[in-house]
């Protein structure tokens, strides 16, 4: 039987002290030690998103992963998408959010292009007739230790389409789709507060997102979209957009 009594959140898992591993883009789930927890297990939902209908980018692992569980635990359906080579990684948050008894949908999507943005949003709409919840999570960043000047055109181009580029055009396609009540939530950084030398291409972005999501208010759905964004955890070398 599983021990529901209270327990202190900082010592109840992993700490500090992880061996020293590397891995190439994308990056992969599987040979992370110790194994991300994305609330797999203690993760229980409330149905406080009982029936609405979610598009998730960047949902195949990390924070997509959580998110997609949560919500579906919550009630939600999803939408996720991912590139194309993390199919092996999109089934399994597939696997958890059908566990929950919801339906997940993966979509193959680079957001960097704004006609797969426009491809995305038209198969989430066919799909569930609406979009009740909007979140941007996928992004690209390609760390530089050797500051800006190491970054390249054809990144500082990536990480600009992918993570403002990306969710600009998200917004304004689904915003038609979206009613009142619904929800845009971006992933952010703490790199918008405190950027490191060696992610600031990434740190730019990140604080486009945070910032252009209080114009957002003043636009004509102010009195249905406006969430605010939220701060992802630690990042690896790379992360997928």
């Amino acid at each position: 039987m599983a021990d529901d009594r209270p327990q202190a959140p900082t010592t109840r898992h992993p700490r500090p002290g992880f061996p020293q591993q590397e891995q190439g883009h994308p990056g992969w789930t599987g040979p992370m030690d110790p194994p991300p927890d994305h609330g797999e297990e203690p993760y229980r939902g409330s149905g406080l998103l009982t029936d609405r209908k979610t598009l998730l980018t960047g949902g195949d692992s990390g924070i997509g992963r959580a998110v997609a569980i949560a919500f579906a635990r919550e009630g939600a359906d999803v939408v996720l998408t991912r590139l194309p080579e993390e199919e092996k990684e999109a089934q399994e948050t597939v696997r958890l959010v059908e566990e929950a008894g919801r339906t997940a949908v993966p979509v193959v999507c680079g957001i960097r292009e704004e006609r797969q943005c426009r491809q995305l949003v038209d198969r989430t709409v066919a799909e569930f007739g609406r979009i009740d919840v909007l979140v941007g999570n996928a992004a690209y960043q390609m760390s530089q230790p050797d500051g800006i000047g190491a970054v390249s055109t054809e990144q500082f181009d990536r990480v600009v389409r992918t993570n403002l580029y990306g969710m600009s055009w998200l917004c304004t396609m689904a915003l038609p789709h979206m009613g009142a009540g619904a929800s845009v939530i971006n992933t952010t950084s703490v790199q918008v507060y405190r950027p490191s030398p060696h992610l600031l291409d990434y740190a730019m972005t990140k604080g486009g997102l945070h910032h252009g999501r209080g114009a957002q208010r003043h636009r004509g759905h102010a009195a249905a979209v406006g969430a605010p964004p939220v701060p992802a955890g630690a990042h690896g070398p790379s992360a997928p957009g």
